[in-house]
């Protein structure tokens, strides 16, 4: 008897629960849709007042428009590969350097790991010109790489690797050192391994990061054969073909930005899992 008010609480608190975070995932999911709906009407539609939630006429011009009119197939490959590239190398230098943060002892090692993670403190305006300058002196202004090298290193993936590192079990990596294999050896072909989901989460970080990044492919990217997605996208805002003084191009610009959300949404829908185990494994222990 005394255990069905406690019973019936605990429900309606859980119901309660549930329905705060179903009104919370549509709060965060309208822009999606809203997106999405202008992106298939007319221009005209968008600002229409009363909004209509569904579109009056159905459309795909805005698509047509910006695959016919822009080098967006362009941009979406230069995307890939500055996402690609740079989430490959973040995963290979983080890996090394937590590596020897975790398991490794050197004289200055404790002091090395505060200055690296200071480096959280700096904003990326702080570092804009002294990198905008080296490039310019190296001529790779204007291309790929000036795009992504600066994006191969990443102080929160070093943080979360390391902490995950710290909790592999020593008696493993003893006894493979007993075996003989160096620490070179151990990290490819132990640690990796079993390091897969937080390897899974600094790498979402990273394509996340990279695929968004706008100020920097900005500042350094002037032509299409070197512009990435963001970059592109933002000319329908400054109107046709980024003339100035005409009106933004809405239809257009949701168009392009469907384009460029749906590879992101797609990946973290995959990789999701093993986001959120990474996350709680690297943990936050110790």
């Amino acid at each position: 008897m005394t255990g069905h008010p406690m019973t019936s609480r605990t429900i309606l608190w859980r119901t309660f629960l549930y329905l705060c975070l179903a009104a919370a995932t549509l709060v965060a999911l309208f822009p999606l849709f809203w997106m999405v709906s202008s992106a298939l009407r007319p221009e005209g539609q968008i600002l229409a007042y009363p909004p209509r939630w569904l579109p009056a006429t159905w459309t795909l011009e805005n698509f047509a428009y910006i695959l016919g009119r822009f080098a967006f197939a362009r941009w979406w490959v230069n995307s890939i590969v500055v996402a690609g590239v740079s989430t490959a190398l973040v995963l290979l230098l983080d890996s090394l350097a937590a590596y020897a943060f975790a398991r490794l002892h050197f004289a200055g090692q404790r002091v090395l790991y505060i200055v690296v993670l200071s480096m959280l403190l700096v904003p990326i305006q702080v570092t804009i010109i002294p990198l905008y300058m080296l490039f310019a002196q190296v001529h790779l202004l204007d291309s790929l790489p000036a795009v992504l090298l600066p994006t191969t290193a990443n102080v929160t993936g070093v943080f979360l690797l390391t902490q995950f590192f710290r909790n592999l079990p020593g008696e493993l990596l003893d006894a493979a050192r007993i075996d003989g294999a160096s620490d070179l050896r151990i990290w490819w072909h132990i640690v990796l391994p079993v390091s897969r989901p937080v390897l899974s989460s600094v790498a979402i970080i990273t394509v996340v990061s990279s695929w968004n990044s706008f100020l920097w492919p900005l500042l350094v990217a002037y032509s299409d054969a070197s512009r990435t997605l963001p970059v592109g996208i933002a000319q329908f805002f400054g109107g046709e073909s980024g003339v100035s003084g005409s009106a933004p191009q809405f239809g257009p610009a949701m168009a392009a930005a469907c384009l460029a959300t749906a590879p992101v949404i797609v990946a973290f829908l995959v990789l999701q899992r093993s986001f959120v185990r990474g996350v709680a494994l690297s943990g936050l222990k110790g």
